[in-house]
């Protein structure tokens, strides 16, 4: 939790009411989105019990597993689930969009939108990530067969699950993350995985939030109480009023979840939601197109080399999320700028046409002196960026100590055209205010990893084959 978090936490429980920690949306909303809402039987494996979902808060459709512990009905409840998602999913591998590639000497195509499931909680993720693994290698003949679409419900459900690890990725947001990742509230973060409290919260205040504890929790697993008094005899039984008692169970969740989007809407969205979302369609239309040419499932663990890589795809994503989100958002900024990884302040001083010539060639760098009153803690030497113009660099040349802070004297590439006069607008006019940042956005390129039949045994390679050597001895 960071400082400024901290503090609205604080904040939020002294005014009995959530506390904005964001002024912009972070995250993709779709305008058709997918809300599901799994529940699952206590005590079993990923034994569903049941589903609410559907694209529309007026329209909710139930799925029942009347005795969890039955396999075919499990299998049952699969198919009608990719009956009603896998449609949904495939619905927008129609219109392609032609995107220009090797700085546009090729093009690639890809959909021009991408599906977007949302769960309630970390929890929904967790579900159908392991009823994913239980569904993509079931055979569709021989013994125990599944229906054809179980196995490809699977295959998508890990992909989704997939996805939602990678930081920024919108194809399964859940309620919880989402709306805590914009508000901040007077309870405790294991309290705000109760996604009604934390709706009340955001909402009504306090006190409506401790009314919504005592309400149905979100899935996947059941209440205890629930479980042992109410759901029990009525599997036990094979009681048809389970269904309605399900129905009655979810439908406070349902409602939820849109009213969560509905919160989630009225924020603006970031500049660079967009360039997110674009990398989400990437990562849709690159496994349509595996599923038309291969469709072969996800294997159940990666290699030694695999998961290197994703690693460190995962960690490029999380850095590149961390500066989107502060460069979008001054609030996010704010902590930067509180651990001194930022500063802002005004241009006293530019010369927009200065060219160093100490070179073979001669190249445009101008310089500027900004005038701070925040605390620098940067070094002559560092590199800074703009949120401003990202694609600009500022060398700090000296910073000097004044009365009332400091001046940060800069010299800067890029970002300023190809010729030896700037471009109108890409240096910083004297009275601008500038916010300067050791964040970059820049490109993070991969590390070389080796062929897997290259590593050693030990890692998935071939193993090591040693010639025992005798010698003959007379």
């Amino acid at each position: 939790m960071s400082t400024l978090v901290a503090l609205a936490r604080a904040e939020a429980y002294a005014a009995g009411r959530a506390q904005p920690i964001a002024t912009v949306r972070h995250l993709h909303v779709h305008d058709r989105p997918f809300v599901l809402i799994p529940l699952a039987m206590a005590g079993e494996a990923n034994a569903p019990l049941a589903a609410m979902l559907g694209t529309a808060h007026d329209d909710p459709h139930l799925l029942v597993v009347e005795q969890p512990r039955n396999r075919d009905e499990r299998f049952a409840f699969a198919a009608e689930l990719a009956a009603r998602l896998v449609p949904y999913l495939e619905s927008f591998a129609g219109e392609t969009e032609a995107v220009a590639v090797d700085r546009g000497r090729d093009v690639r195509h890809r959909f021009v939108d991408a599906p977007q499931v949302w769960l309630p909680n970390t929890g929904g993720v967790d579900f159908l990530r392991l009823f994913g693994r239980s569904t993509r290698f079931r055979s569709v003949d021989g013994d125990y067969p599944v229906h054809p679409a179980v196995p490809l419900l699977g295959r998508w459900l890990t992909f989704l699950a997939g996805t939602s690890e990678v930081p920024g990725s919108s194809l399964l947001p859940n309620a919880v993350q989402a709306l805590t990742l914009h508000w901040a509230t007077g309870q405790s973060g294991a309290e705000d995985a109760h996604l009604g409290s934390l709706l009340a919260w955001i909402e009504s205040g306090a006190a409506a939030a401790r009314l919504a504890e005592r309400g149905p929790v979100a899935g996947p697993a059941t209440d205890p109480d629930f479980d042992n008094h109410v759901l029990a005899p009525l599997i036990a039984n094979g009681d048809p009023a389970l269904r309605t008692t399900l129905h009655e169970l979810l439908l406070p969740t349902w409602d939820g979840m849109w009213r969560a989007l509905a919160l989630l809407r009225a924020l603006p969205a970031g500049d660079r939601v967009g360039s997110r979302w674009d990398g989400d369609r990437d990562a849709y239309s690159a496994y349509v197109q595996h599923l038309a040419e291969d469709g072969a499932p996800q294997p159940r663990r990666d290699g030694a080399v695999a998961a290197a890589a994703r690693l460190q795809r995962l960690e490029n994503a999380a850095a590149r999320y961390a500066v989107q989100r502060a460069f979008d958002d001054p609030l996010v900024m704010a902590e930067y700028r509180l651990a001194g990884a930022a500063f802002g302040g005004v241009v006293t001083l530019a010369n927009p046409d200065r060219v160093d010539d100490t070179g073979k060639r001669p190249v445009l760098r101008p310089r500027i002196m900004v005038a701070t009153t925040e605390t620098v803690r940067v070094e002559p030497g560092a590199s800074l960026t703009s949120p401003a113009r990202p694609a600009q660099k500022a060398k700090v040349i000296s910073v000097t100590a004044t009365a009332t802070g400091h001046d940060v004297l800069l010299e800067l590439s890029g970002g300023m055209g190809r010729k030896l006069v700037a471009e109108p607008g890409s240096v910083s006019a004297v009275g601008e205010s500038l916010l300067l940042t050791t964040l970059s956005e820049a490109y993070r390129p991969g590390a070389a990893f080796p062929d897997p039949s290259e590593t050693p045994w030990t890692h998935g390679g071939p193993p090591v084959v040693v010639e025992s050597v005798h010698a003959d001895h007379e």
